[in-house]
């Protein structure tokens, strides 16, 4: 694929960095702590914000106090517990500020200690604290590309979980999937990459210019 973009949209952990064994390790201390170790085998994790999950687990009013205990549990976690994917320094150096974003399912504390950790510095970042529906529904994109100014038939979204990319295409948005940690076959998207080592890009008039494939 080749185009060119008003903006560019990236997921954050599973497509710029991988933090999935932490997330792992915490989440299932979380489950062993709240007694819900078998129902949280059968949840959707990945890609999804927290309050969602939990909500999926425990009653209404336990999810708030649920919440604050994951972000806590993950955020003492980030140290160590973050690494860069390929590809995502070289990407990320050579396009202008104001035509990309991170747009996670993270809450704001938890996304800014895991970019920070990472070195990886977005003029726009959206967080599971900034939206009312998270992913699968579209509105996280969408407040994206409202905030730079983007048209959404013209950005492209950078997606690694099946979640995220189902919200891209609700948006109207052009998709990219990583296979970083679901398989192909799993993965609906406009071209599908291994990881961001196999996308280039470079600032044009109107945009940026983008070439993805294997």
């Amino acid at each position: 694929m080749k185009i060119t973009a008003d903006a560019l949209l990236f997921d954050n952990d599973g497509t710029l960095v991988s933090s999935m064994e932490s997330v792992v390790r915490c989440w299932t201390r979380w489950a062993e702590e709240y007694g819900v170790t078998e129902e949280f085998a059968r949840v959707e994790l990945h890609g999804r914000p927290a309050a969602d999950i939990i909500g999926d687990l425990l009653p209404a009013e336990r999810v708030a106090e649920a919440r604050r205990r994951i972000d806590e549990l993950e955020v003492e976690d980030v140290p160590g517990g973050v690494r860069l994917l390929p590809g995502t320094l070289d990407l990320l150096a050579g396009l202008p500020r104001e035509r990309w974003a991170v747009v996670t399912s993270a809450g704001r504390a938890l996304a800014e200690a895991r970019l920070a950790e990472a070195g990886i510095r977005p003029g726009l970042l959206i967080t599971a604290d900034d939206i009312t529906r998270g992913k699968p529904d579209p509105e996280p994109f969408l407040l994206a590309a409202g905030k730079l100014g983007a048209d959404p038939a013209r950005c492209v979204v950078f997606e690694d979980a099946p979640a995220g990319l189902a919200a891209a295409r609700a948006a109207g948005m052009r998709t990219v999937a990583l296979t970083t940690t679901t398989s192909r076959e799993e993965l609906d998207a406009d071209v599908v990459v291994a990881d961001l080592s196999a996308v280039s890009a470079r600032a044009v008039d109107g945009g940026v210019e983008i070439v993805a494939g294997e």
